[in-house]
């Protein structure tokens, strides 16, 4: 599955400083530019499926509905 995210990249003297405005937590740093991004989409990948797999053990048992949602933006 694919998302899109606005990634920010800040120079911080000699390192890359990135983060994902939607995904408060989700931010790392490298020493290009090119380094962040890619420890970014890591980063992101890994939250993503950390909560998820926090998600599924929440409702372990329980009667519930699952399905997928767009949401559409500006």
């Amino acid at each position: 599955m694919l998302n899109q995210f606005t990634a920010v990249f800040e120079e911080e003297e000699k390192w890359w400083i990135a983060y994902i405005e939607e995904m408060p937590g989700v931010n790392t740093q490298g020493a290009t530019l090119e380094e962040a991004r890619e420890n970014l989409k890591e980063a992101a990948a890994l939250v993503i499926e950390s909560n998820r797999e926090i998600a599924e053990r929440g409702i372990a048992g329980k009667n519930c509905v699952k399905e997928e949602l767009v949401v559409e933006t500006r």
